[in-house]
């Protein structure tokens, strides 16, 4: 509830770490896209780094709570309030969070 209050206030972001065939397949409104597999690749374009603030938490999110947790090493180190959240997708739909149509 608390990171949905900040994402929908414009407090936080929320990031999808998860890869594209699973974004294709169901993602939340709010979420903003960057899979992992971009992300170790080191070299974000301009457009990328727009999706990633310095100056707010980045909530992320995949799928199990696995691949946050590379996201949060790789990133952090850049200066991003990266919080990886133990709820993947399905549990944060459970959780009350709308998906996209």
């Amino acid at each position: 509830v608390h990171v949905k209050r900040r994402v929908g206030d414009d407090k936080a972001v929320l990031l999808d770490v998860r890869e594209q065939s699973e974004w294709d397949d169901g993602h939340l409104k709010q979420a903003r896209f960057l899979p992992l597999s971009v992300i170790r690749k080191g070299k974000l374009t301009p457009e990328q780094k727009k999706l990633l603030p310095k100056d707010k938490p980045v909530y992320c999110h995949c799928g199990s709570g696995v691949r946050v947790l590379k996201v949060s090493r790789l990133l952090r180190p850049q200066g991003y309030d990266i919080r990886p959240l133990e709820a993947g997708y399905v549990d944060l739909v459970k959780a009350g969070f709308e998906k996209a149509p």
